[in-house]
């Protein structure tokens, strides 16, 4: 008997709010990641970080226009995906 290993998911993803990756965007999508048991990383111009870390987020400092890619490893990887797929597709719910 072969144990299924963790499901693996990553989504290509365009920042189309006014200030990227900011404080605010990088809050709401840590929080977001961190209510999944998976993994998640989120890479951007090279560098890869924690997407449940704020802090780390802001350091990538992606801008509005700029693609970042979104992987998640684990249990619930495909409904975090599409979670925080619908949080930057929806601007992060900022009014700019």
């Amino acid at each position: 008997m072969t144990a299924s290993g963790p499901s693996t998911v990553s989504r290509e993803l365009t920042l189309r709010n006014k200030r990227g990756l900011h404080a605010r965007a990088a809050a709401r999508l840590a929080a977001t990641a961190e209510r999944f048991a998976s993994e998640i990383e989120v890479a951007f111009g090279g560098r890869e970080v924690n997407g449940k870390s704020i802090m780390g987020l802001m350091m990538l400092a992606a801008a509005c226009g700029k693609g970042i890619k979104v992987t998640a490893k684990g249990p619930d990887a495909q409904h975090a995906i599409d979670e925080i797929a619908d949080l930057v597709n929806a601007r992060f719910h900022e009014s700019e």
